[in-house]
């Protein structure tokens, strides 16, 4: 049991943060600058289409909060799109309850993330973006349903949309 109190501890620790993510904001800001995405504004162009919540995380590696996303516990048929340009990121189908407080998917819609290592906290994990506009998602972990592909994408309800199927 102990074993199992620790396991969840360090993936609360390690799986996605909490607020305060200011390392990340400098390596992120470098990134950016780097990287070349099909949709490119400047940060006051994200600054005035986004909301608080969503540029803090979507253009500055945030992370929001444990448990306070209404995507959380979304149950509806749909896609979830990216916050910032609208591309279609997770579909409902591969969405699961992983008990860490942020939504998490088994896959991505193949070719619309992107990734990259993120070692700002002294653990190497795998970091996700949107694929057309570069924004920050969350992670992904070798820690999800054995039964599918084995992943947990960890990502910020706040860096989604979610679009019911009609």
């Amino acid at each position: 049991m102990k074993k199992i109190m620790l396991a969840l501890a360090c993936t609360f620790i390690f799986g996605c943060q909490g607020n305060s993510q200011k390392k990340n904001e400098v390596a992120n800001a470098a990134k950016e600058a780097k990287e070349q995405y099909a949709v490119q504004k400047t940060d006051a162009e994200w600054k005035a289409e986004l909301t608080a919540m969503e540029y803090y995380i979507l253009r500055k590696a945030g992370t929001e909060n444990p448990g306070s996303s209404d995507l959380l516990y979304n149950k509806e048929a749909g896609t979830y799109v990216c916050a910032a340009c609208a591309t279609p990121l997770f579909k409902s189908e591969h969405k699961f309850d992983s008990g860490t407080g942020w939504p998490s998917f088994d896959r991505e819609i193949e070719g619309n993330v992107a990734y990259s290592v993120d070692t700002a906290y002294g653990v190497t994990r795998t970091e996700e973006h949107c694929a057309t506009c570069g924004g920050h998602l969350g992670h992904v972990f070798d820690d999800g349903p054995a039964e599918t592909t084995g992943k947990r994408h960890c990502i910020n309800g706040a860096a989604l949309d979610f679009i019911p199927k009609k």
